[in-house]
């Protein structure tokens, strides 16, 4: 099977090529600049500009799995006017080129795993939320709405299609894990804000194989929670991550100083979801890390 990622340079895009292509697919990811990407086995780099289908069309066909991740981050720098409409427009224009791409195919993909987010939800409190949760009402949750609904329209086209609601996935390499564990590292750790708030984090390992589940299960579509089935207070988390590194865990950051520093970013820490995979597990996945101190010890060990 070919498996085509946009973002597969990104922290899970090269995981999941490093796998998949360990496994004897044949990986492409799309990125603009091919000259430059670290590439696993099985694996080359084709040149996309991110908004349109040139060049990389071709590539579909009836044995295709397109992992659609592109997108802005989130996470470097406050959120000024231009940078939110940067977030937004480089989700939701990769996701028209992606459509665009598949109407073009003369051989439909087999699948479409469209990247989303958690954050789908908003801020819910300690309410459980599974993925039959309506959509929230903030600038992430609006932002994943309208980069789901960029691709709705390859389900009318015959395409399989899968929602990745993704969770803080933990990962030694890059992403949230080495921003949180470092105030650890000093001596300075603890929770955030009133550290009530729900922390749906995620292995990356799971990650990973929840992924590589969705594309190999032929009944996989519609959204799934990318998060592990326990997830804990920010507090709870604090501390396990506390253990996991030997060091103490009982000094607070103060939700006004985040909010001076990082303005309306601060959000994304200061609430969260109370979010489980309640369609994955249902479908039979095996999570390898359900616990969040094993999946924490096994990363920074």
């Amino acid at each position: 099977m070919r498996v085509v990622i946009t973002g597969g340079s990104g922290l899970i895009g090269s995981e999941v090529a490093r796998d998949l292509g360990s496994a004897g697919h044949e990986i492409v990811i799309l990125t603009r600049n091919p000259t430059k990407a670290e590439l696993p086995p099985n694996t080359r780099a084709v040149q996309w500009d991110g908004r349109t289908a040139t060049g990389w069309s071709n590539l579909i066909d009836g044995d295709t799995a397109i992992l659609h991740l592109a997108g802005e981050s989130i996470a470097s720098g406050r959120w000024s006017d231009a940078k939110k409409r940067r977030i937004r427009e480089s989700r939701v224009d990769s996701g028209k080129a992606v459509l665009a791409a598949i109407r073009q195919a003369s051989e439909k993909p087999r699948v479409l795993l469209q990247g989303s987010a958690v954050g789908y939800y908003g801020p819910c409190g300690d309410e459980v939320v599974t993925e039959s949760h309506p959509p929230g009402s903030d600038f992430l949750a609006g932002v994943c709405v309208d980069w789901e609904g960029s691709t709705a329209e390859a389900e009318s086209l015959g395409v399989r299609r899968a929602l990745l609601r993704t969770g803080i996935v933990l990962s030694p390499k890059g992403g949230a894990l080495p921003k949180m564990a470092l105030p650890f590292r000093l001596m300075a750790g603890g929770p955030i804000g009133s550290g009530r708030q729900w922390v749906p984090w995620i292995h990356i390992a799971d990650e990973v194989g929840a992924i590589r589940f969705l594309i190999e299960r032929e009944d996989a579509r519609g959204p799934f929670n990318l998060a592990a089935p326990r997830p804990l207070t920010n507090r709870d988390f604090s501390h396990a991550l506390g253990k996991a590194l030997h060091r103490p865990s009982f000094a607070p950051a103060p939700g006004f100083a985040l909010r001076t520093v990082l303005g309306e970013m601060a959000d994304m820490l200061l609430y969260g979801q109370r979010a489980v995979p309640h369609r994955l597990l249902e479908m039979g996945y095996a999570f390898r890390y359900p616990e969040a101190l094993p999946a924490l010890r096994n990363l920074l060990d």
